[in-house]
């Protein structure tokens, strides 16, 4: 019997890899790929795989978000596929499902191909449902999501590039992307602002307006402006308009 699998990625080169590795697979056949969670919802629904290869970090809707959507009945066995780090990754391994590291190594890409054709073979899919259901019934979305991570993924053809935490100074939205600050250098994301504020842990980074996410440590004052404004400006000298009120700003500072 062959293994019906859906391919979940906002990124191409990610998809074709995935893909790549599945043909040494002879047992598996790919029934479909996905590029957002919106199709993801759809073709799920609609091609019932029994395997579902799913990219945590996507914009506009996430793996975990995709997930949600899905009626009990149709969830397949999941692994997912995220850059996020090694320490970000308890909350799966605490609900016993799998995941891979991008990019994912051939052994390591079999190994979680192996345990999913086990628990089909064995009929236990249900099983890893319910770690599923337990996962997603987490509030807020899981902790992976919410205050873990110590490194930013970013995306670009043919790589993934983490970027340090603590060396972010400001975030920008541009569009469907964000525009992430490091010294003299710039990073684009295919990231909403409201997806990358879960992702940051609260206590280093906070969102001052609908458009800008500072890093906390990179705050050096605040400052009232005589037409009623208010700035927040950093150690290198870029002062950001915040709608959020000073008070509330400096106790952010006084008290974390």
């Amino acid at each position: 019997m062959k293994i019906r699998t859906l391919i979940v990625d906002d990124e191409p080169l990610a998809r074709q890899r995935v893909r790549l590795l599945l043909g040494e697979e002879p047992d598996v056949e790919v029934v479909g790929e996905c590029g957002d969670g919106f199709e993801a919802v759809d073709q799920i629904q609609e091609t019932k795989p029994d395997l579902l290869f799913l990219d945590v970090q996507m914009p506009d809707m996430d793996g975990f978000e995709v997930l949600r959507r899905i009626p009990q009945a149709l969830l397949p066995v999941v692994i997912f596929t995220t850059a996020y780090d090694q320490h970000a990754l308890r909350a799966f391994e605490v609900h016993a499902l799998d995941y891979l590291l991008k990019p994912s190594k051939p052994a390591r890409f079999a190994e979680a191909v192996q345990r999913a054709r086990d628990l089909i073979a064995n009929k236990q899919a249900a099983v890893a449902a319910r770690g599923l259901l337990s996962l997603l019934g987490q509030t807020p979305a899981p902790s992976i999501a919410r205050g873990q991570l110590t490194r930013l993924a970013v995306k670009t053809p043919g790589k993934v590039t983490f970027v340090e935490l603590d060396q972010i100074q400001a975030i920008e939205a541009a569009g469907k992307y964000a525009v992430v600050h490091v010294g003299k250098e710039t990073h684009v994301l295919r990231e909403t602002m409201n997806s990358l504020e879960s992702n940051l842990p609260p206590q280093r980074f906070l969102r001052i307006s609908r458009s800008i996410i500072v890093n906390i440590d990179q705050i050096q004052e605040l400052q009232s402006m005589f037409n009623g404004e208010n700035l927040v400006v950093l150690k290198n000298g870029k002062s950001y308009p915040t709608t959020r009120p000073i008070g509330e700003i400096q106790q952010k500072l006084e008290f974390r």
